[in-house]
């Protein structure tokens, strides 16, 4: 996956040279805190500052006898410099280098996610605004239920991501933090105001209280935070992909042309865009659980992070990135077909109106539960004659539900005929859409 389809702008920051690159950030960041401090010369910092540099290939030569990345990398960047280089990772252990450099990748990735976020925002408001008064049937448990606008339904999307974009902004706050304290979080080797100047340099907050790791909730929150917007884009693509089916049709991704749907049935067009995502939801959920026992390290640290994280971190961003383009896409591209929405509103031959008479009745004195088994033995009327195949309007284009409540003699004492035709008007389903709008799409 992320070899065919990944964004190029996303993969860069993973690489193997992107991990080295932010390694050696750390380090020179490092080198212009001590010459600040004074306690290296200015012209040694300079001269690392300008010169430093290593190979990736030379790297995983040295690594390849000394078992230790790290090690490698400082044993190639030296063999870049002079006599300058006995300042290069001093005072340093190689968390403070590696877990500062990884915050840097973890917030340039995160820039890219949010501004992902904010781009399917818009795409879904643009939806929204088209379809505010596109009505449909709202379905729960699957089954009619009232009717509502698809306009509504992408304002649902919108508020969801909206929240989502407020934790990935309080998330940037937890992971762009870094340190240098040393080999155990002591400052013993070298002084606060060294992490201080260097954090400030790279862009990030000082780790208040290391040990010798960046503390691994940090990471277990991004990854919370990832896998919560993919099951929201999940929840959008399974939508979508209701909608998509035969019987209900009401909602398709764009066919391009020349798109083919099935080798073997030529009339087949699949919601594949939204089933892929689907699948990648579930691989970024898993990425919660290594992160999370992350958290459990022994004492002061070990490495059984490292191994997880050379993989989890890489692949949910670079999925995310992935997967949010890939939506975004969708919901732009989205063909609707509002005739079938009124269509299928009307398939229960108008059951979806029974709440308002219900409500109606206890305004004239009825019980609410005189109210409810008037309504209800109406409608299992209307389902009984559906499920026999009959039309669900009369031969005068009125719902079944209609006429049979006209026909209800317990009914007319409580109800004019005007009042019960008035409750089947969609205005009232529609009259507080604006509002609801003002306050989704402040």
């Amino acid at each position: 996956m992320v070899e065919r389809y990944s964004r190029p702008e996303m993969v860069e920051k993973w690489t193997q040279h992107a991990r080295y690159a932010a390694w050696l950030e750390v380090e020179k960041a490092a080198v212009k805190a001590w010459a600040k401090l004074g306690k290296i010369p200015q012209e040694d910092a300079d001269k690392i500052v300008k010169n430093a540099t290593f190979s990736v290939e030379r790297i995983e030569e040295i690594e390849a006898v000394t078992k230790h990345d790290l090690i490698a990398f400082n044993t190639s960047v030296s063999e870049s410099l002079g006599d300058e280089s006995r300042w290069f990772h001093y005072g340093m252990t190689s968390s403070d280098a590696v877990d500062t450099g990884v915050a840097l990748q973890m917030k340039d990735s995160l820039n890219i996610i949010i501004d992902d976020v904010k781009m399917m925002m818009e795409s879904i408001k643009v939806r929204a605004y088209e379809h505010k008064m596109t009505l449909m049937v709202g379905r729960s448990h699957g089954i009619h239920g009232e009717p509502i606008t698809f306009g509504l339904t992408l304002a649902v999307w919108y508020d969801e991501m909206a929240r989502h974009l407020l934790n990935l902004e309080q998330t940037m706050d937890v992971i762009a933090v870094g340190q240098i304290s040393g080999a155990m979080g002591n400052f013993a080797h070298a002084p606060l105001e060294l992490e201080e100047y260097a954090m400030e340099e790279l862009g990030l907050k000082s780790e208040p209280c290391s040990n010798q790791v960046v503390h691994r909730d940090r990471y277990a929150r991004l990854a919370t935070t990832l896998a919560l917007i993919a099951s929201s884009v999940e929840k959008f693509a399974v939508q979508v992909r209701h909608l998509q089916r035969t019987e209900v049709y009401e909602a398709e991704e764009f066919f391009a042309k020349g798109q083919k749907g099935s080798s073997a049935m030529p009339h087949k067009r699949n919601p594949i865009l939204t089933e892929n995502i689907t699948g990648l939801a579930r691989i970024i959920r898993t990425c919660v659980t290594p992160a999370m026992e992350n958290v459990a390290l022994w004492h002061e640290r070990d490495i059984s992070h490292s191994s997880t994280e050379r993989f989890w971190l890489p692949d949910a961003f670079i999925t995310m990135d992935f997967m949010l383009h890939r939506m975004n896409r969708v919901i732009a591209n989205l063909t609707i077909f509002p005739e079938n929405m009124m269509k299928n509103l009307n398939l229960t031959g108008g059951l979806v109106f029974s709440q308002r008479v219900l409500l109606e009745l206890p305004l004239q004195g009825v019980s609410r539960e005189n109210a409810y088994r008037i309504v209800q033995r109406n409608a299992m009327k209307v389902w009984e004659e559906i499920q026999g195949g009959r039309s669900t309007t009369n031969e005068n284009g009125e719902s079944l539900y209609l006429n049979h409540l006209l026909a209800d003699d317990e009914l007319r004492k409580s109800l004019s005929e005007k009042e019960i035709r008035e409750c089947f008007n969609y205005d009232y389903y529609t009259k507080n859409i604006d509002n609801i709008f003002k306050r989704v799409f402040k």
